[in-house]
């Protein structure tokens, strides 16, 4: 499609920009959990805070079919907008459950980015979309371990400056979405509400099928972002207390936000010629290694430690934009948008218990083996993609 290309680039630069609200907090945890007074124990919920919003909002809004009942492009701008504000405003919360709060209204509006941002993409592209919402995923994925960039380079400075820069980026994603994308020439037309656009999406077995292998994708890989860091720093660490927390934040930036990336369009660019599901399958069998394994290097050689995370970085990510492409392409048009939307708000509710579930069976079983406890999702989704398989399979002759 004309243009196509261009909007890629305009959506999936505000996709990178808008995200880096995600992780903006979680990245200054210590500062805000001493001027909060909170408790390690509760470091999870400021991390899972995000995530509840997200819920939420994704529950509102494929409950009542936003997504395909107005412009895309409006939501997103929107929702950019609101993002920007509400994190601008945790540097002035004094207090943990109005920080906490402000944090479940900034993940409400990413639920008006992210599904939003994939259903323009598949507009732009009807065919061959594989590649260009893996594209759009690196670009998630290099927004969510930006605000680790900044740490990296200004951990001297004030923790505001994170939020501050986050909150810019996320105003110039909704600048760019509204004044310089457009609207894709193929652009769906827009249906009233009604109930049954969820009851469509339950009941049509080939997106479910793609739907549960994201959830079990899901369970792995926020919990895994959240927490690999940590982990990086107390497995150097341990191996050398001289580490410098500059190379853990370096580590924490390549393996989630490079090797992402990377893992991303691979994944796009081989999902387009191996198919969906045998490409989520791959990514998923590596990925469930990869935590296993990533524990026996606990407090061993760093090189070792951070060449394993860098494939788990790649494999965890690679087949995510694979199960949107999936639902975009055997979803009716109609409710296309709600499907998404849908899908992404089980699928990071998911994440709560597992971000959640991580600090607590740490405690009990140590770094060596609490990674452990994430391959049970890769392992679950690859059941369910073996089933999607069977329906590309009967697609395929007829």
């Amino acid at each position: 499609m004309r243009g196509s290309w261009r909007a890629l680039l305009w959506i999936g630069l505000s996709e990178l920009f808008a995200l880096s609200l995600w992780f903006s907090a979680s990245v200054i945890a210590p500062e805000l959990m001493d001027i909060w007074n909170l408790k390690e124990s509760s470091e999870a919920w400021l991390s899972a805070a995000v995530p509840i919003g997200f819920v939420i909002g994704a529950l509102f809004s494929s409950y009542f079919g936003i997504a395909d009942r107005f412009n895309p492009r409006a939501i997103f701008a929107i929702s950019a907008l609101l993002g920007s504000l509400l994190n601008g405003l945790l540097i002035l919360a004094d207090h943990a459950l109005i920080g906490i709060f402000l944090r479940i209204l900034t993940g409400a509006t990413l639920a008006g980015v992210y599904p939003i941002a994939v259903k323009i993409l598949s507009q732009w592209f009807p065919q061959k979309r594989g590649l260009a919402i893996g594209i759009l995923i690196a670009a998630l994925t290099l927004g969510s371990s930006l605000p680790h960039f900044v740490v990296m380079f200004f951990s001297s400075l004030n923790w505001r400056i994170v939020i501050i820069c986050s909150s810019i980026l996320s105003l110039l994603a909704a600048i760019m979405v509204q004044w310089i994308l457009e609207d894709a020439p193929a652009e769906s037309k827009k249906v009233p509400f009604s109930f049954k656009l969820i009851k469509k999406v339950v009941t049509n077995k080939p997106v479910m099928f793609a739907n549960y292998g994201y959830f079990g994708h899901m369970w792995e890989l926020y919990a895994m972002w959240t927490w690999l860091p940590t982990f990086l720093a107390a497995s150097f660490k341990s191996y050398s207390p001289e580490v410098s927390d500059w190379v853990i934040s370096l580590s924490s930036f390549l393996s989630i936000g490079i090797a992402g990336g990377m893992g991303s369009v691979l994944g796009g660019l081989i999902s387009d010629k191996i198919g969906r599901s045998n490409l989520t399958i791959v990514s998923m069998s590596i990925s469930a290694i990869c935590s296993i394994l990533i524990g026996f290097t606990y407090g061993g050689f760093i090189w070792l430690t951070f060449i394993l995370s860098i494939i788990w970085g790649m494999s965890v990510i690679a087949d995510s934009a694979q199960f949107s492409a999936a639902v975009s392409e055997v979803a009716e048009v109609e409710y296309v948008g709600t499907a998404l939307t849908f899908q992404m708000c089980i699928g990071f509710l998911i994440t709560i218990f597992s971000i959640n579930l991580i600090p607590i069976i740490q405690r009990f079983v140590g770094w060596e083996w609490v990674f452990s406890l994430l391959a049970i999702g890769p392992i679950l989704g690859i059941v369910a993609m073996l089933k999607f398989k069977r329906h590309e399979f009967r697609m395929e002759k007829q």
